[in-house]
């Protein structure tokens, strides 16, 4: 079992280091940060496989998580994906990303 609290300096670390790319190529890094924040809703008992979650309470997280997801896989596929796009993902997975550092406990 891990400490508590590792998991979130990992994260802010990680986060960190990915802040250059973000900033300078948002298109590559997306991909990194979605599956960070994926990590992270993992480690905070969300089941993105359960399609109860998708309809529960938390469903707003889901949809926000799954939009993004979906942008950095068109990228990954090497799709064209306009940049308001990437921006709107970036902005989202953020958004996700503050939600789970400062609300949302381990299990």
């Amino acid at each position: 079992m891990q400490e508590p609290g590792l998991d979130r300096h990992e994260w802010e670390t990680e986060l960190e280091s990915l802040e250059p790319e973000l900033r300078d190529s948002p298109a590559e890094a997306l991909p990194e940060l979605a599956d960070l924040v994926r990590r992270m809703l993992d480690e905070r008992g969300f089941d993105l496989d359960d399609p109860l979650v998708r309809e529960g309470d938390e469903r707003e997280i889901v949809s926000e998580y799954e939009s993004a997801r979906e942008v950095a896989d068109r990228l990954e596929r090497g799709e064209d994906v306009g940049p308001g796009d990437v921006g709107s993902a970036i902005n989202g997975l953020r958004a996700l990303y503050d939600h789970l550092i400062s609300e949302r406990s381990a299990p």
